[in-house]
């Protein structure tokens, strides 16, 4: 049988279709890696920075992620194994904070993105921040100016740098001086001193208004502190306004008053007062590494200081209880040791230098009721605090990212001791929980610079049909833990 006939024709032929077939292979499968590279994986948050050893993920997975993690970073990984009712909780807290967190920042701030530590690109409301806000733009369709400065614009958000950062559509446009927004206190509130003083002081990006203590028929706005006193007819247009910094459990019931706005520490209001308004520098680094010790000679475990000794969320049943199994260390009233508040400074020195954790137990469970016993106390320094008080995702709206233990991520007082002495000998993981520190600052949030802005925003006027079913309805508040509070929620709907 004779052999084929060799051809360089078709042998060129021949090698030129398999190059080219390789060539279209390699094209494909790096085209699948370049994309399989830039999707998330499910179930995965998408990378797009990293910063030391913390991912960094895009605005509209961030909170869920960096909770979700928090959960599971913080539960005891080397204790007993779980229990069926112990995983049961961990996967209610879980499905409520994909719930009810993962849209806590559905809708981008401009002043909440990247924020530069050049002065001229921070903020004015910052620390040696001078950006200044521009006057809103408006809507070609509508008119409308575009800002979210009310509850209903940003569900999610505290709208507190929305505020801060608002002009009104043309306000520094028009030659004419601006007729001054008249705001009467009739008590209280004594900082605000009569005339239009605190508004330039504070150097307020709309500054054209005026305090005053009398004639309410020509004021454009009431502020009442605590309660509501009669101070006659209501004006046409005129804006009455609540004032509450305490929790429901300790301001009084409102009773037959027309509310127009509210101003509390509730991050549903329509002037957000909070006690400590956290603010990162970039919204995507929320950890950074640290060079500093925590732990360091650290030798007694945890504090509290206490004068209050009945209070409506059991926080002393829950801090004896944990004091069967870790040492806790009560100064005040309500426990053995003294340290008097005359020497304050002594006392938080203490802290920094002798322990771990401190007890940030608030004397009401409420929504958003997080006080200076967290922010001041407890982040203020160098310890760790533990917290009881508002929800856990209320906490984790309003606190730096890792910085905090709360209770209810524990299915007990001894569930949560363990996980304390765990850091206690772990100083690599205990000091973890101080990542955030340089991350970002407490500002200050310019009450009075807000409430002049919103009353120059053109928006038809508004009102709360039922004030007090608002601020003390159902599950506002709790005697019980959150835990317990939502395990029985769904059993009477």
């Amino acid at each position: 049988m004779a052999l084929p006939r060799f051809s360089l024709k078709r042998y060129f032929f021949y090698v030129l279709c398999l190059t080219g077939t390789l060539i279209v292979l390699l094209n494909l499968l790096r085209e699948d890696e370049i994309w399989h590279s830039m999707r998330p994986h499910p179930g995965q948050p998408q990378a797009v920075r990293v910063t030391g050893d913390m991912p960094k993920i895009n605005r509209c997975e961030s909170h869920y992620y960096l909770i979700t993690r928090r959960i599971k970073s913080d539960w005891p990984l080397k204790s007993k194994k779980p229990t069926m009712r112990v995983l049961r909780t961990r996967e209610r807290v879980r499905k409520r904070l994909s719930s009810e967190v993962l849209n806590v920042n559905g809708t981008a701030s401009l002043s909440e993105n990247s924020i530069d530590q050049d002065p001229s690109r921070k903020p004015w409301y910052m620390k040696g921040g001078t950006r200044r806000p521009y006057p809103a733009i408006r809507t070609r369709s509508t008119g409308r100016r575009l800002a979210q400065l009310w509850p209903e614009e940003a569900a999610y958000d505290d709208r507190v740098t929305n505020q801060l950062m608002f002009v009104p559509p043309d306000y520094n446009k028009t030659g004419s001086d601006h007729p001054l927004k008249k705001i009467m206190i009739p008590h209280g509130m004594a900082e605000a001193k009569i005339g239009p003083d605190i508004f330039f002081q504070q150097r307020c990006p709309v500054n054209t208004c005026t305090i005053v203590r009398d004639n309410p028929d020509d004021a454009d706005l009431i502020l009442f502190k605590d309660y509501i006193t009669h101070v006659g007819r209501r004006s046409y247009n005129q804006v009455w306004m609540l004032y509450f910094l305490e929790c429901p459990y300790h301001t009084q019931t409102v009773k037959s008053a027309l509310v127009n706005w509210t101003a509390t520490y509730r991050r549903d209001s329509d002037v957000v007062a909070p006690y400590e308004r956290w603010q990162y520098y970039d919204s995507s680094i929320t950890q950074i590494p640290q060079t500093f010790n925590y732990a360091a000679n650290k030798t007694k475990k945890v504090a509290w200081f206490v004068s209050n000794c009945h209070p409506r969320n059991q926080r002393m049943h829950y801090a004896r209880e944990l004091s069967k199994y870790i040492q806790v260390d009560i100064y005040g009233a309500c426990g053995s040791l003294r340290c008097p508040r005359s020497q304050s400074q002594t006392c938080f020195d203490m802290l920094d230098e002798d322990y771990k954790f401190y007890l940030a137990f608030e004397n009401s469970n409420c929504k958003d009721y997080i006080t200076e016993k967290f922010f001041v106390n407890g982040l203020g320094h160098n310890i760790l605090p533990i917290v009881m008080g508002a929800h856990p995702t209320d906490y984790a709206r309003s606190s730096p990212y890792r910085s905090y233990i709360h209770v209810d991520e524990f299915e007990s007082p001894k569930e949560l001791a363990e996980y304390l002495h765990r850091l206690d000998h772990d100083d690599d993981l205990y000091n973890s929980y101080f990542r955030w520190k340089g991350t970002g600052e407490f500002i200050n949030t310019y009450f009075w610079c807000r409430v002049c802005a919103m009353l120059h925003d053109d928006r038809p006027p508004k009102y709360y049909k039922d004030v007090n079913e608002w601020w003390r309805g159902d599950g506002v508040c709790t005697t019980n833990s959150w835990r317990e509070h939502d395990l029985a929620r769904p059993q009477n709907t």
